[in-house]
Parts: structure tokens; C-alpha cells; sequence
């Protein structure tokens, strides 16, 4: 695993090494000792898997304190595009985003720092992605910020929405509870 940094500040890309032969394909999709390598403590929690057809989007999601999470995200099979915000006041990048295309066809994980909204488009119909967590889901302290709102170039504006992400407030009404460790 390659860690590659992103635009946001603490947000990486692992590029997984995949091999095959004439039996299929294997990736091993975590190591902890490449996170530390990496300068990232993540310790597994929870892990979530999510089935989408095209045009679904999730998100933009985060769970504030004192229950925030980090999380590392896979697309399985299928193909995504990734989407990560800076909700961090005092961050160098705080309110900014990155976008990073996850496929089954390129294996990566993208590690989402605390303090982050993360959503996603499935690009690919029938698109499988997993997520680990570094916490447990706490429904009382989860969030977001409407996915239109923030400046991200989806390719589209014709996506399938759960109501509550269609009514979550916009970037610019959001008030953070978090703040950038440094």
C-alpha cells in the first residue's frame, strides 16, 4: 500500500496492490502498520457495506463529537466518485473538498480523517462499497451538509436523494462543532 495525500488536509489515498492468475484476483484492502507508516492511528470499529444503483448519492455525511469518526472507504464492485469536506475550523483546508474516483477496476481505500463529510456517487449500476469506522454509529450525533451546496462537480445534477440528505443545511449555514487538531 502507497499512501497519496489529497487536497484535504489529513485525507489520504491508499493505492492497494492487487495480483491475479489464472484463479481470479486477491488485494488485501488494510494493514495497519502501512496506516502508521502513513502517519494515520485507525483502529476498526465498525464496518459498513452499501449496494447502489447509478445515479445514487450518499451523503455528504459525518458524525460530530464527542462520537466523530474516521473512516476508510472501498468500492468493491462498480465505480464511485468520492467526495470528502473539511469541517474543521482552523484547518488549512477548512470548507474545502476533494474528489477521488473509487472502482473496482483500480483498487484504493481513501481514508476520511475526523472532522470530514464523506459522500459518494455510484457511477456503475449495481456498485458495491464498504466502509470501516474507526466508531461505533450514534444516530443521535449523526449529520450533514446538503451535497449541491459545496462547490463539488458531481457530472450531473440528476441523482437519487434519501430525503435527509435532500434536507440537509447547506455549507454556508453550517455551524461546526469540530475543530483541527494540527
Amino acid at each position: 500500500m502507497r499512501a497519496v495525500p489529497l487536497a484535504v488536509a489529513g485525507c489520504l489515498e491508499f493505492l492497494l496492490e492487487p495480483s491475479s492468475d489464472r484463479r481470479g484476483s486477491f488485494v488485501k484492502l488494510f494493514q495497519a502498520s502501512s496506516f502508521v507508516e502513513a502517519g494515520v492511528a485507525f483502529d476498526v470499529r465498525e464496518l459498513f457495506v452499501s449496494r447502489s444503483r447509478r445515479g445514487v448519492l450518499r451523503g455528504l455525511h459525518y458524525q460530530g463529537p464527542p462520537s466523530d469518526v474516521a473512516k476508510v472507504v472501498y468500492c468493491l464492485d462498480g465505480a464511485v466518485l468520492d467526495a470528502v469536506v473539511d469541517l474543521r475550523v482552523g484547518s488549512p483546508t477548512y470548507r474545502q473538498h476533494c474528489i477521488v474516483e473509487l472502482s473496482a477496476d483500480r483498487p484504493a481505500a481513501l481514508f476520511v480523517p475526523c472532522g470530514c463529510a464523506h459522500g459518494f456517487l455510484a457511477t456503475d449500476d449495481d456498485t458495491l462499497v464498504a466502509y470501516l469506522q474507526s466508531g461505533e454509529h450514534d444516530p443521535v450525533h449523526e449529520g450533514g451538509v446538503l451535497w449541491s451546496s459545496v462547490g463539488i462537480d458531481w457530472g450531473t445534477a440528476d441523482v437519487i436523494l434519501s430525503d435527509r440528505d435532500a434536507s440537509f443545511p447547506p455549507l454556508a449555514a453550517f455551524e461546526s462543532p469540530f475543530r483541527f487538531a494540527g
